[in-house]
């Protein structure tokens, strides 16, 4: 199979530091391309990373009829102007998470994709990585019988005002940055839809950015309870009880590309832990994988690993914590997840 060419939208850390170069050790992408507002940035980086061209905007390389795919890792209220015209230029298009400001919003990038007919999908690596599959297995399966609820919290240290994450503009917070992890993972294990949430968020004086967040998810099947801050120490957690037994993801987001990752089934023998079984995974990158599995899906016409509508039900969890904290009050995010399946 012929790999995708692929261009870069922004000189993002998450881009240069960590997918490109996983991507760029993978079987399917070829990374063609990076943009820059900024030219120089744009060529440094280039060189850095061993990529060929170099453009000075994101309209440059939108029309370079080279590139076939192009991945967005700009600030959080770009992801769908830009996706949008990505598509609308002939490009696929992953964009990172979040996938938009809003559910609504990422309903915007639904019609663009059927109206292109490119492919689209958001970049929740985590959605392809063996020991989430392999939890979505167990589960399944019924090893820990059946699941009651599951408890995540994710969190990292981050005061810096420039940062994008601290911009309220920008879409910045910690709900919406590492928040949808717990979300994400909890709906994939599940494999239902929360029927209504709980939440509250503490904002930063500052910056009126959320920079405490907690919630409950009421699934028909259970609950997940999580928090997440940007002002705490880092860590990050994620556990599945059920009924017989206990699963428990050692790093389950930033899963260590060169580390063997771990996760433990405790059938619940004794409090000491003695009845814990520990599973590993060969050392691997999710970002290879993700991108991999987007160009197969691009080169055979598929869906890729998180669609869009995945990724509009995904943001109405978000938009209903949001609310519910507001008001006080559980709420539902039906309305525009029905909206999201037609």
């Amino acid at each position: 199979m012929q790999k995708v060419r692929w261009g870069i939208l922004g000189v993002a850390r998450i881009a240069t530091v960590k997918v490109i170069p996983a991507m760029q050790r993978g079987e399917l992408c070829e990374i063609t391309g990076i943009a820059s507002r900024d030219r120089g940035k744009a060529e440094e980086a280039a060189r850095r990373l061993g990529i060929p061209r170099a453009y000075g905007s994101y309209e440059e390389m939108l029309a370079d009829p080279q590139i076939e795919a192009v991945y967005n890792p700009l600030p959080n209220h770009f992801h769908v102007p830009w996706s949008i015209r990505a598509a609308e230029a002939g490009k696929h298009v992953l964009c990172e998470k979040p996938i938009a400001l809003s559910a609504a919003e990422a309903l915007q990038l639904i019609a663009a994709r059927d109206r292109t007919g490119v492919t689209i999908g958001e970049a929740f690596m985590v959605q392809t990585h063996p020991q989430w599959v392999r939890t979505m297995d167990l589960v399944r399966s019924g090893r820990i019988g059946q699941l009651r609820f599951a408890m995540g919290s994710f969190g990292y240290f981050n005061r810096a005002p420039e940062n994008i994450r601290n911009i309220r503009e920008y879409g910045g917070g910690g709900l919406m940055d590492i928040g949808c992890y717990p979300i994400k993972t909890s709906r994939m294990v599940f494999g239902e839809e929360p029927t209504r949430v709980s939440g509250t968020l503490v904002p930063d004086p500052s910056f009126g950015v959320d920079i405490l967040a907690s919630a409950i998810l009421d699934y028909p099947s259970g609950q997940c309870v999580f928090a997440c801050s940007t002002q705490v120490v880092p860590h990050q957690s994620m556990q599945f009880f059920g009924t017989t037994g206990r699963i428990e993801l050692e790093i389950p987001f930033n899963a260590v590309p060169n580390r063997t990752s771990r996760i433990r089934i405790d059938d619940g023998s004794d409090i000491l832990g003695s009845g814990i079984k520990v599973e590993e995974f060969a050392p691997c990158d999710q970002y290879t994988i993700q991108g991999d599995l987007f160009s197969r899906a691009v080169r055979g016409g598929g869906a890729p690993s998180v669609p869009l509508e995945d990724s509009v039900k995904n943001m109405a969890v978000i938009d209903a914590i949001f609310r519910s904290a507001k008001s006080g009050k559980w709420e539902a995010p039906e309305a525009v997840l029905e909206a999201a399946t037609g």
